[in-house]
């Protein structure tokens, strides 16, 4: 087994989907081989306007040939696998790339940075978890915490990040870790807010009280992604896990016929009664998470 790196561009003309699959041409079948049982971190391209450089991990279960098109394969990825980073790796800083791997003996960028599937180090697959996924003494986000700040830059020359001794690979299946990433993710998703109530709380230590709530729960193959996420204060939290609140597809908020006390239940949803959302289109939920919560969890 062996660490690599996948290239995936949202505008991919392959059948990508990160969380679940990446499809790749035979040239490349060796190399993702390799991989199988094994962490891969995604890459955007450098090429791409606001790239986000490396951006997540995740595990390669196995290789199949794409039954749909002759010449193609597919890695599947290993369900609730999938972690984004808290922070985007660039791909190159102050001192260069931060895959020494892909130096040459001159210590300029080798041919292989060119590769959609290349195969990593371990040291380096070491140092792209690290800063993306930097250690924390706690495991709540607080809102002083400053943005890391990356520089980049085009001079080729050797690096001099400092040596990781641990490997991190062995921790990107901990559930502290994972619970971490994803409450980080979904607050900034939804700027801390309640997306039922519209309540936006931090206390005096600058946590924020909205929790980060799973659409299809992590015990029923929900990934820890955004799109399967959504804001929402506790008690808020504990009724839509109940199924006595969920989402339409229009974004409208669903009441059960089990709730007891209906009325004071409306008074605690925002007054426009439809689900505060993310400005970002990509940071939505997703509408099969919705649909599955409301299928299998939700009370009518």
């Amino acid at each position: 087994m062996a660490h690599c790196v996948f290239i995936h561009r949202p505008d991919s003309i392959y059948n990508d989907h990160p969380t679940e699959r990446y499809q790749f041409p035979r040239p490349y079948l060796s190399r993702c081989e390799g991989c199988v049982g094994d962490w891969i971190t995604y890459l955007e391209p450098t090429k791409l306007r606001d790239t986000r450089g490396y951006f997540a991990v995740a595990k390669v279960q196995q290789i199949i040939a794409d039954p749909s098109e002759p010449g193609m394969f597919i890695a599947i990825i290993e369900p609730r696998s999938y972690l984004p980073f808290e922070q985007n790796v660039p791909f190159s800083g102050p001192a260069g790339p931060v895959e020494r791997g892909l130096l040459n003996e001159m210590g300029r960028l080798s041919g292989r940075a060119q590769s959609a599937i290349r195969p990593i180090s371990q040291d380096d697959f070491n140092r792209i978890v690290e800063i993306g996924l930097p250690d924390r003494s706690s495991d709540l986000p607080r809102v002083s915490d400053p943005p890391a700040r990356f520089e980049f830059s085009d001079i080729q020359m050797p690096l001099e990040y400092p040596e990781v001794a641990r490997d991190r690979s062995m921790q990107l299946s901990n559930r502290i870790l994972r619970d971490r990433v994803f409450r980080k993710i979904v607050l900034q998703a939804y700027d801390s807010r309640c997306a039922f109530t519209g309540l936006k709380l931090i206390n005096g230590g600058g946590r924020a009280e909205v929790e980060a709530a799973h659409i299809r729960p992590v015990e029923m193959d929900g990934p820890d992604i955004v799109n399967n996420g959504i804001a929402l204060s506790g008690t808020a939290h504990w009724m839509f896990d109940r199924g006595l609140l969920s989402i339409g597809d229009d974004c409208e908020i669903l009441f059960s016929s089990k709730i007891n006390d209906i009325d004071s239940v409306r008074t605690l949803i925002n007054s426009s009664g439809r689900t505060l959302l993310p400005g970002r289109p990509s940071e939505m939920p997703n509408p099969r998470f919705l649909r599955w919560h409301r299928e299998n969890i939700f009370k009518i």
